[in-house]
């Protein structure tokens, strides 16, 4: 089973929420408690032994503040 490594870079996550609503999994959040330098609430996964990798958060994300990699 692959392990799944996910990374969000808080600086350039503008609070959209375009991956909260394309995750399969619904297991993305935009966080209501941190904001990052601009005044954002950025993402957050809420449980990443749930990702299945597929992608779709990092392909939507207009901001590119989204990696996902995995890992044999």
């Amino acid at each position: 089973m692959k392990k799944i490594v996910f990374q969000v870079n808080e600086e350039y996550c503008k609070g959209c929420g375009l991956c909260v609503v394309v995750c399969p999994k619904k297991i993305l959040e935009l966080s209501a408690e941190r904001t990052n330098s601009k005044g954002y609430n950025p993402m957050q996964i809420i449980n990443v032994d749930e990702c299945i990798g597929c992608l779709s958060c990092a392909m939507m994300c207009p901001d590119v503040a989204i990696q996902i990699e995995k890992i044999d």
